[in-house]
């Protein structure tokens, strides 16, 4: 597993394999609640066992946001959250983009106290981290998540992640009617994940970006 080179823009790591920031310059606690949450119908969805997968790890953002959103629902039990990342950033880099988000402070320690590489064991989240490129990993992978966040690096940047085949793996690995969202709104994006039978909708996306894509499985 390879560790990632990153620049920084302040507290925002900027990976300069893809040249591109892990997320958005304006607010990425904003831009993850609008975007993967929001995008999945989160946290009304939330019960004990929900399933989340993920598609790039990076700096655990997300992860984050979806434990204080569940949490704060006071859904009682366990979030999984299943994350596939190739290229991981070490603790202290994690924690450096953590310093950008003071409301997070109390679960960026949790995170990082019980942080083992391979993900995490919390109060509320059972993180697992699945190593390599997605491209190998996802389609040995046994689960099948309710909701996927789909936040690899721009299509145009590392197209990698977002090809029709790793789309259609994401179907594959996804419970009928699950959904998924991505901030991308790219047209063979939204068309691989149609082809792989999700109900693909555009809709307006965080701060900059005019659309992102969101969808559920018939």
């Amino acid at each position: 597993m390879e560790e990632h080179d990153i620049a920084w823009r302040d507290r925002v790591p900027v990976s300069r394999r893809y040249d591109d920031p892990y997320y958005s310059l304006e607010d990425g606690l904003a831009e993850a609640r609008h975007t993967f949450l929001a995008g999945n119908d989160l946290p009304a969805r939330f019960r004990d066992g929900f399933h989340v997968a993920e598609l790039g790890f990076g700096t655990g953002l997300n992860a984050l946001a979806a434990l204080a959103a569940f949490r704060a629902a006071g859904v009682r039990g366990v979030l999984r959250f299943t994350s596939f990342e190739a290229h991981p950033l070490t603790p202290a880099e994690m924690a450096r983009a953590h310093a950008g988000f003071p409301a997070l402070a109390p679960l960026s320690a949790e995170l990082l106290a019980g942080w083992t590489g391979r993900g995490a064991a919390l109060p509320g989240l059972d993180l697992r981290i699945v190593a390599g490129p997605a491209g190998d990993t996802l389609p040995a992978w046994e689960g099948r998540a309710d909701a996927w966040f789909l936040d690899g690096f721009a299509p145009a940047r590392n197209p990698g992640l977002w090809s029709a085949g790793l789309m259609a793996e994401v179907a594959r690995h996804t419970v009928r009617g699950g959904s998924f969202a991505t901030y991308t709104a790219a047209g063979h994006v939204r068309r691989a994940l149609a082809a792989a039978g999700f109900d693909v909708t555009r809709v307006p996306g965080y701060g900059r970006k005019r659309h992102m894509t969101r969808g559920q499985l018939g």
